[in-house]
């Protein structure tokens, strides 16, 4: 530790070679570091490289590793060295390194050959990787400043939903009480919208069909009167919402969580469709299963939709959990954020991109909600104690392992024996005392003594030979770390929160009455409503009635 931490005040950055003319800008040390993960043998394609070695370990079915950069991919370099390479034989596992300077240096070939990986293993992990900044493309020295990877890899992989889903940890309370499970449409909206900046005129849209002797057909025709407009065009693909229906309520089924499907139908009239088909897809698959298991209870006998305007304010009010929620791409995007507030941070929520090969088999892609956090790698580059929580990255790693044993289960029982031992071994370490500062603390560890720590527990579990057995909270036992030990509390105004205190406390006796509390929900219009379907049903029409008013005809 003492030597790292010298390099890293002594060493400037700067950009070391490895084969292949991949360049990666690191200290010293790091460089060393980057040999075994970011090296590639002679001959190999470019981006890609597959360890060989014979042991005794475990081996691991074939997966598609993609690497990132910065804190996030430090720390899971460390993890693998510790949790992972010891027990089990990554030899087949193909690694691809998508830090923004390698994507530089080959041209994004390298993204390409990851998307054509995955699409073939079908099983994905992924770590946090940058999106660059016009001053990032200057200081990385990049030929060009390179898209978000992720709209490749949902095309490559016929991506028909993220899966964005509560992290839970035995015996700590987070956010939600059980879980919640949200499935956003993976295609259309906003994010491939085309668009230009125009002045005054007319604007027409309209659609040709492949079949030449059909018609046009006009979609749109207006006038423009600004003399600045930015005009937009999108489409929302509704082939795969039949898939995306099946993954939502089987998984909701699974869980025992009740389902909602999510949009803004009352005002936007061209998601009606996304509706319909979920609907239907309930109808005929699910809904008498539902009812057996008495899911239905709360919602009158049948799946009920949600305006998004009313979803936004469910999600605040329904923290006990239990529920799950569908919707298009840009709603599912904005309310899961608003899901990470609510459980603590996007570092307990998981990511996960569904596709689906031509055979019909699933591919799924794991990754953390999370970006590299930037500023804790910058805190470790200039020698200084971190605390970084992997929680959601690891999560992510035993899913894809988990997929990938389900794929090819020759060893899917040793895999899963392993997967098991690490969570668990991980929970335990928050439980006891021993986890990272966001949820133990100052007294908590540093992110190489937690990986120590864990690591400790995992060898002795693995040494046993048992299966892994979740454990079971006591009564009363669960512990709720205070939310001041996020990170980025020291920016809250503590004045603020003592003043808007005093605001409800009427009586200024220090504390707030039930009446008082009653009368703040309400004026803030976060007061729980009854999950009955005539409850919901007057919200919405009234949410509606309100939105109608704030749109043009």
């Amino acid at each position: 530790q003492a030597s790292l931490a010298k390099e890293r005040h002594t060493a400037q950055l700067r950009c070391g070679a490895v084969p292949s003319a991949v360049r990666v800008c690191f200290p010293t040390r790091a460089l060393t570091m980057l040999s075994s993960l970011r090296s590639l043998p002679r001959g190999a394609p470019r981006g890609l490289w597959i360890r060989t070695f014979a042991s005794n370990k475990i081996p691991a079915p074939p997966m598609t590793y993609i690497s990132g950069e910065e804190m996030s991919w430090y720390t899971m370099k460390i993890i693998r060295e510790k949790w992972v390479e010891p027990f089990i034989d990554t030899s087949q596992w193909e690694y691809f390194d998508l830090s923004c300077k390698h994507r530089d240096d080959s041209d994004d070939k390298v993204l390409h050959e990851a998307v054509a990986s995955g699409f073939r293993l079908g099983a994905i992990f992924k770590e946090p990787t940058i999106t660059p900044s016009a001053e990032q493309v200057k200081q990385f020295g990049l030929k060009k400043p390179r898209g978000s990877p992720n709209g490749a890899m949902r095309r490559g992989w016929n991506g028909i939903t993220i899966s964005r889903d509560t992290i839970h940890i035995p015996g700590i309370k987070l956010g939600f009480d059980q879980p919640v499970f949200f499935e956003r449409h993976a295609v259309g909206g906003e994010y491939g919208a085309g668009w230009k900046s125009v002045g005054k005129g007319r604007v027409l849209s309209t659609f040709f069909p492949d079949d030449i002797k059909e018609p046009p057909i006009i979609i749109d025709g207006r006038q423009v009167e600004d003399n600045e407009s930015a005009v937009v065009v999108y489409d929302n693909p509704l082939d795969n919402v039949e898939d995306l229906a099946h993954i939502f309520f089987a998984r909701c089924l699974e869980a025992n969580i009740v389902p909602y499907v999510v949009t803004k139908k009352t005002v936007f009239k061209w998601q009606e469709g996304f509706w319909q088909k979920m609907k239907k897809v309930f109808d005929e698959h699910y809904k008498e299963k539902y009812l057996a298991c008495g899911l239905l209870k709360k919602t009158g006998g049948d799946l009920q939709h949600l305006i998004s305007d009313a979803a936004t304010m469910q999600i605040i009010r329904w923290t006990g959990g239990g529920f799950g929620m569908a919707c298009h791409n840009y709603d599912g995007d904005m309310l899961t954020d608003e899901v990470a507030q609510v459980h603590r941070s996007p570092g307990f929520i998981t990511s996960n991109l569904i596709g689906k090969s031509a055979d019909g088999s699933l591919i799924k892609e794991f990754e953390a909600s999370h970006g590299t956090v930037a500023d804790l790698w910058h805190a470790h580059l200039r020698g200084e104690d971190t605390s970084m929580n992997p929680l959601g990255m690891v999560v992510a790693l035993l899913g894809a392992m988990e997929h990938a044993a389900m794929l090819n289960p020759a060893n899917k029982a040793d895999i899963f024996r392993w997967t098991g031992h690490c969570k668990e071994a991980m929970y335990t370490a928050f439980r006891t005392g021993k986890g990272t500062r966001d949820l133990s603390g100052p007294t908590g560890l540093t992110t190489e003594q937690f990986v120590e720590a864990v690591f400790e527990d995992l060898n002795k579990r693995m040494a046993s030979g048992e299966m892994p057995v979740p454990y079971e909270v006591p009564a009363k036992e669960e512990l709720a770390p205070s939310r001041k030990l996020r990170r980025g509390f020291e920016h809250v105004d503590e004045e603020g929160i003592k003043a808007f205190f005093e605001k409800y406390d009427t009586d200024a006796n220090g504390a707030i009455s039930f009446e008082e509390f009653v009368d703040m929900t309400l004026e803030l219009g976060i007061a729980p409503m009854k999950k009955d379907p005539e409850a919901v049903k007057h919200h919405e029409a009234r949410v509606a009635s309100h939105a109608s008013t704030e749109m043009p005809a």
